[in-house]
């Protein structure tokens, strides 16, 4: 019978909690408003079309989804957006003349636990007719439904006038992602929970005159409307590296590495969860090596036209630059791009060689002097 060491059973333990921690779940149902109760036809009908959502004040939130002709994806009033993880997503005014505000509100499959550290995120998307961008977004935690008959901003004032009412309220600040009207941008934080929180809001809190924005367009008069998809409450532990005992992976600069289990099932770019652990030690690797940064290329294979996968390659690297963004690395350190079909390493003509030429390769170097 082959002997079990106290170190052996150590790693083993140590190997259970970074699995149970990596399948930290998602609070958040119906996170990327893909389940709706009707496929939207006006605007400001988010309350009563997409599921398990609403609406906290009397701000008319968007709903687009790929079902319907007036309120679709890509085309819609405010400009072009794809949807990135299915056919709908949320569109709110953040900013808009005298203090008009837009808001969504969802209940949490539980309240979350007293001392607890939560990691919160989403998607945004700044709408390409918009005048301003703003550099903060707004995340509230409260014990109750909000339900407050205002077009404005909610101020604290208005809040705490919802008597038995709890919050706690989170700022996410960026410097230089707010502004991007092509790609999804990651806005994420974490918190530690009071232990009430029960319900989720998501918008810009604060007046017109506290509010910090960047203009976009030279004679700028009108507001500043995003996209928001793909919304997480989640233990922050879940994502996190667990620092390994033995010693840490080195990589090879300016060197191309094909990552070895970043592989994507046929025509999708979702990460598939075999993908973490190597990306863990990647992220841990450039924790210990602050200089350094990290491009990513995607690919596809041959199947398709060249232009659909194009994008499909840039949204697998940006899936893969994204999760190491969600791991704590800063976006600065990340660059992404995709190739679609080209420089295939594999034969197109056979399953295997398919699955192989969807991949994702990286560099790592040091910035040029």
């Amino acid at each position: 019978m082959t002997k079990f060491s106290l170190r052996d059973f150590i790693f083993l333990l140590l190997g259970l909690c970074f699995l149970l921690r990596m399948e930290s779940q998602n609070l958040v149902e119906n996170p990327s408003f893909e389940t709706y109760l009707n496929c939207p036809e006006h605007l400001g009908n988010f309350s009563t079309d997409v599921k398990g959502w609403s609406t906290p004040t009397e701000g008319s939130t968007d709903y687009f989804n790929g079902c319907s002709t007036e309120m679709g994806t890509p085309k819609n009033f405010n400009g072009s957006q794809p949807a990135d993880f299915g056919q709908g997503y949320a569109g709110l005014y953040l900013y808009a003349p005298d203090d008009y505000r837009e808001y969504f509100q969802t209940k949490l499959v539980r309240p979350l636990t007293k001392g607890v550290k939560y990691k919160v995120s989403f998607y945004v998307s700044l709408a390409e007719r918009s005048d301003f961008a703003v550099k903060e977004f707004g995340v509230l935690f409260a014990k109750d439904k909000l339900s407050i008959p205002v077009k404005k901003a909610l101020s604290k004032k208005q809040l705490y006038q919802q008597k038995n009412n709890a919050y706690n309220y989170l700022e996410i600040g960026y410097s230089n992602f707010y502004s991007d009207t092509q790609d999804w941008i990651l806005v994420h934080t974490q918190f530690v929970a009071k232990g009430f929180e029960e319900y989720l809001i998501i918008g810009n809190f604060k007046s017109n005159a506290r509010t910090r924005l960047f203009k976009t367009k030279r004679n700028a008069k009108q507001g500043a409307y995003y996209y928001v998809d793909m919304v997480e409450v989640s233990e922050a532990m879940g994502d996190k590296i667990i620092s390994p005992v033995e010693k840490i992976r080195a990589f090879e600069l300016n060197k191309i590495h094909v990552f070895e289990d970043v592989l994507f099932a046929f025509d999708k770019a979702t990460l598939l969860q075999t993908v973490k652990q190597e990306l863990h030690e990647i992220y841990f690797y450039l924790t210990k090596n602050p200089v350094l940064k990290i491009s990513i290329n995607g690919y596809t294979d041959s199947v398709g036209s060249k232009k659909y996968n194009k994008g499909l390659s840039k949204k697998r690297a940006k899936a893969v630059a994204d999760y190491l963004v969600h791991l704590g690395l800063n976006q600065n350190r990340v660059v992404w791009k995709g190739h679609g079909g080209q420089k295939p390493i594999a034969d197109n003509g056979t399953f295997e060689g398919r699955r192989k030429n969807r991949r994702v390769e990286f560099v790592i170097s040091k910035p040029a002097p």
